[in-house]
């Protein structure tokens, strides 16, 4: 890794592990019980309820990754780590559904004690107790911890309260934090995975939809536009931004504030984003003949639009520039979702798809032009269409400078 994690400098490449893979099983097992959660409970309340407890789950995933981002953890005393980080993952993937009912405190426990596994496997970190690592076992666990022991009220509250701090501390806490050196490569293709996984819920919430119900025309119509939306999301990731996202982070004045606005916090948008949609398409597969209500329009419009506004925060957030096209995307389908309540399934199904192929469309001959445009292509390090970039040196938006470690100390972790 480069030594101070601030500056564009040449790294060795470091790849994701076989353990953080397998960890990652746990979190496919997990994102399906939060869905699950909201599928039941998909009104305004449902929604926030949902996403207090999924944001535990992320944290918790999140925290994992840049362990495993600033450290060699192919050795066996990691991987255990990993591991028992994945064991505290599934006991609170277990709560999810009766999280809000007699499983509050298993809730709780689990994500206690996969922070403080966290904070033993970096404790000989000078200052780690001040950060984020140490935020979550001296606040946001017990907080989640003594919610599960209250009624349902309080209990959101103090849930709340404590996803509230995990996302915070990073930013509250950033100037007491050393320099952390992240490795540009595998911060990237971790959070691309994770996001990969969420996306993979989708297709779940399609396949196990029709596998139950008789597929005649319209419920292959309705199967084919679910599939075509899923990988209409999948495309504006993985095609137009995760290389942009990979660059900046590498060039980038302060990688941590990259990571951190980015990925961080842009990331659990647009898997709350993927999470809406495959809930919505369990609804509208099941039955597309059927008029939707408000809720699964607002979960699969929603989320969607959401989806796609996130991208607009990230382009800013790595290059100060508007991603025109994906905004202007997302206002056509929010503008539809009030229309999709009077109209059957499918319908709504076919329009989002068509929105949806329409700007990848229009983002690769975007692409193309930009391409095509100067001698020899597109000048170096323009970004182009919505967070694309051809060339090796993208602008990055400049940063604060973060304040220089004592020769030799080892930088403390900020989630």
């Amino acid at each position: 890794m480069g030594t101070t994690g601030e500056s564009p400098v040449a790294v060795e490449e470091k790849r994701v592990t076989w353990a953080e893979l397998y960890f990652d099983l746990v979190f496919v097992f997990a994102i399906t019980q939060v869905s699950g959660l909201l599928h039941h409970h998909h009104d305004w309340a449902g929604v926030g309820r949902a996403l207090v407890v999924f944001v535990p789950v992320y944290w918790c995933w999140v925290g994992t990754t840049v362990q495993a981002n600033i450290r060699d953890v192919d050795n066996p005393r990691d991987r255990l780590g990993i591991l028992a980080v994945g064991l505290t993952g599934l006991v609170m993937a277990l709560a999810v559904p009766g999280a809000y009912g007699g499983r509050g405190v298993l809730l709780g426990a689990g994500y206690w004690a996969a922070r403080v596994v966290l904070l033993l496997l970096v404790v000989r970190v000078p200052g780690v107790w001040r950060g984020p690592y140490g935020v979550g076992v001296l606040v946001s666990g017990p907080l989640l911890f003594a919610g599960g022991l209250l009624p349902e009220g309080p209990r959101t509250v103090l849930w709340a309260l404590a996803a509230l701090c995990d996302l915070s501390a990073p930013v509250l806490l950033r100037r007491r934090l050393a320099a952390v050196a992240y490795h540009p490569v595998h911060m990237p293709e971790r959070f691309a995975l994770f996001l990969l996984v969420a996306l993979g819920e989708s297709i779940v919430g399609i396949g196990a939809t029709a596998a139950g119900v008789p597929l005649d025309a319209a419920e292959l119509v309705a199967v084919t536009a679910a599939f075509t939306i899923s990988a209409g999301l999948w495309w504006q990731y993985f095609v137009h931004a995760a290389d942009a996202m990979r660059h900046a982070v590498t060039v980038a004045e302060s990688r941590r504030d990259v990571i951190r606005r980015v990925f961080q916090y842009g990331h659990l948008a647009l898997v709350a984003g993927v999470i809406a949609v495959a809930v919505g398409f369990g609804e509208t597969v099941a039955d597309p003949r059927r008029a939707l209500g408000a809720g699964t329009v607002a979960l699969l419009y929603g989320g969607c639009g959401l989806y796609l506004l996130a991208f607009g925060y990230t382009r800013w957030m790595m290059f100060r520039r508007v991603a025109t096209t994906r905004i202007v995307a997302a206002a056509v389908v929010l503008a539809l979702a009030p229309a999709m309540v009077r109209w059957p399934a499918i319908t709504a199904l076919v329009a989002l798809a068509v929105v949806l192929v329409v700007l990848n469309v229009v983002e690769h001959l975007r692409v193309a032009r930009a391409g095509t445009a100067a001698p020899g292509g597109a000048a170096p390090g323009e970004p182009v269409a919505a967070g694309a970039v051809v060339g090796p040196a993208a602008p990055v938006a400049p940063v604060a400078p973060v304040a220089p470690v004592a020769p030799g100390a080892p930088a403390a972790p900020a989630e």
